[in-house]
């Protein structure tokens, strides 16, 4: 029978992107084997994903998706959005069970690859079906490190992170303050933390671990991890670094929600970047995800028009109903309400604001953009890694605290954007970092560093390089048998 390796996504765009980009990369290496990805229900309505996924089912006839039923949650609020995914795909693990019994029909199955946020899934592939499992990390090896030494930390402290004001020592890591954790660890009485618990104690289980960077970017941790000092009372998996693996310039991701302009939205952008001087303007953007208050909205267009430099900023509505992520589907903002009087007139020369959604990956590579302000998930970070832009850290949710600590103290690739203790910016602190990314002596040197971290990002993913080589390995390692 022909060969298929399996993927199992969060259902969630952005780690979706992450790994079918990996699939693709499998294909390149193994042109013959068969791509299959299972599709669990979306627990909630950030966008439809229906673009996307249409898009690469006609433009690769080797990937397949395979919609799961329908499951329906039972939880109807929680503190972190992690929670409604993980009730999401353990309800679905049933069906995980039938989907990969009924491709193993027609295919040999060579191994199946598991979103870490759908570790419930792991014992299923090892235990009950002998299928080689393997976790994928849609972030980067910083955040792996300080997962798989989670169950060391929980066992050393009865407070929760939030609670501790003094630095945590993770290996291969800079010293981490309780509060720069991942968000979902910092309650551990939190069912979002419960769940990250189970899943780091199950990940050394696995035959592997892949994740989403490459070896120069990260050396030291990896190294780190590779050795077994994040895991003292286990074993470590192989680990197979095969980053940077982003989507492909041109292609819409399908995240968010769709503006009644968005069809003009690229031509918009691309044409008005054309007409400005090179590495002249900053683009900010935060994710598929990030919201921001209306206060916090205003406060960025007063630091920008007090800044002067050129801006290329997409905007969403505020929060509502104490959803503090882009969880349900959004309306047009009102541009003209969330900003100060007369705003858009008074900058119209020298930036441009659009609603919604912009083509990052475009945007970016283009040669007028000269600097970035991300909330630092790891898709948008390697994404302007690969465009060789300079970054500002603004870190909203998730795990991307632990990554502007080292985006800014380890890669040194990005500013860091000092927020009071409730999360506020003000516009003088908008003002001082654009300007200081766009025109300081220490904003050049990012800049270089960022070109030279382009340079090596791409020579990673080339033909002898350390991802080409980690994808060699993988495949070798699930022709060693169960």
């Amino acid at each position: 029978m022909d060969e298929a390796v399996v993927l199992y996504p969060s259902p969630t765009i952005g780690h979706l992107i992450s790994l079918v980009e990996l699939g693709k990369r499998l294909l390149t290496h193994q042109p013959s084997l068969s791509i299959h990805i299972l599709m669990p229900t979306e627990p909630y309505s950030a966008g439809k994903m229906d673009t996307y996924v249409s898009s690469i089912s006609g433009t690769f006839p080797s990937i397949k998706f395979h919609h799961l039923p329908t499951v329906i949650l039972s939880t109807t609020s929680a503190t972190h959005h992690e929670t409604f995914i993980f009730e999401a795909l353990r309800l679905s693990k049933p069906f995980v069970h039938e989907q990969l019994l009924s491709i193993s029909k027609n295919y040999t199955i060579c191994g199946i690859i598991i979103d870490f946020l759908a570790t419930s899934a792991l014992s299923l592939a090892t235990e009950e079906l002998n299928i080689p499992a393997y976790i994928y990390i849609t972030s980067c090896a910083s955040f792996l490190a300080s997962y798989l030494y989670l169950p060391t930390l929980h066992q050393k402290t009865a407070k929760s992170f939030r609670d501790i004001k003094e630095f945590h020592d993770i290996p291969g890591l800079p010293p981490i303050h309780g509060t720069d954790m991942v968000m979902p660890f910092l309650d551990r009485e939190d069912d979002a933390y419960i769940n990250f618990l189970d899943f780091a104690i199950q990940t050394p289980e696995a035959k592997g671990i892949i994740i989403n960077t490459f070896e120069l970017l990260e050396s030291k941790v990896i190294k780190t991890i590779s050795d077994g000092l994040c895991v003292p009372n286990n074993r470590t998996p192989p680990l197979f670094c095969v980053g940077p693996l982003i989507l492909a310039e041109g292609q819409r991701a399908g995240g968010g929600s769709k503006s009644s302009s968005d069809d003009a939205v690229p031509d918009e952008c691309i044409t008005w970047l054309d007409s400005q001087p090179s590495q002249s303007v900053v683009f900010l953007c935060f994710g598929s995800l990030g919201l921001l208050t209306k206060e916090q909205l205003r406060e960025i267009a007063i630091g920008l028009e007090k800044s002067g430099q050129r801006f290329l900023w997409v905007v969403r509505n505020p929060p509502a109903n104490d959803l503090s992520v882009a969880i349900k589907a959004q309306r047009d903002p009102d541009l003209d309400s969330l900003f100060p009087d007369g705003f858009l007139e008074r900058t119209k020369e020298r930036g441009l604001v659009v609603k919604l959604w912009a083509p990052q990956v475009k945007i970016l590579n283009h040669s007028s953009i000269g600097g970035f302000v991300t909330h630092c998930g790891w898709n948008s970070t390697l994404e302007a890694v690969c465009a060789g832009v300079p970054m500002v850290a603004w870190p909203l949710y998730a795990e991307q605290r632990l990554n502007r600590v080292v985006l800014v103290e380890e890669m040194k690739l990005a500013l860091s954007m000092n927020e009071s203790e409730d999360g506020f910016v003000s516009a003088d602190e908008v003002e001082t970092k654009v300007r200081g990314l766009m025109e300081s002596e220490e904003g050049e040197l990012i800049r270089e560093r960022a070109i030279a971290m382009k340079n090596a990002a791409k020579a990673a993913m080339d033909e002898g390089g350390s991802s080409y080589t980690a994808f060699s390995k993988l495949i070798e390692s699930w022709k060693h048998g169960k």
